[in-house]
């Protein structure tokens, strides 16, 4: 099988399609914008934090609701919280001594239904 897919991913012409690469080039986001993207993909390369993302599609949550549910400890998971908000994938609230998580935006929620899709057409 493995030779089967190398021959695919094999191009024997040697010939350069100029309009399409000219096309295609002027539609490339910048460069900045390609790493910032390839960051936040890194964020969702971690189990735990895809799994605090589905959580917070269904409700805001504290740091101790999100141990519960995963089976962690509070420190793991407020680390987690804190990589996905750097990432600006979630933000917080305070209400007294409690700290309530939540999704930033509705992108969120499309990036997790979009993947989500995805799989499921793996299977």
């Amino acid at each position: 099988m493995s030779n089967y897919i190398a021959e695919i991913d094999r191009c024997d012409c040697n010939t350069i399609h100029e309009e399409v690469v000219a096309k295609v080039r002027t539609l490339m986001p910048e460069e900045e914008s390609l790493l910032d993207l390839a960051d936040l993909f890194k964020v969702f390369g971690d189990s735990t934090r895809v799994k605090i993302v589905c959580a917070l599609l269904h409700s805001e949550m504290c740091v101790c609701d999100i141990a519960v549910l995963l089976g962690m400890t509070k420190s793991s998971i407020s680390h987690q919280l804190r990589a996905l908000r750097q990432t600006k994938l979630v933000k917080y609230r305070r209400e007294g001594k409690v700290v309530f998580y939540s999704l930033e935006d509705e992108h969120v929620s499309n990036i997790i239904a979009t993947g989500l899709l995805h799989v499921s057409e793996r299977n």
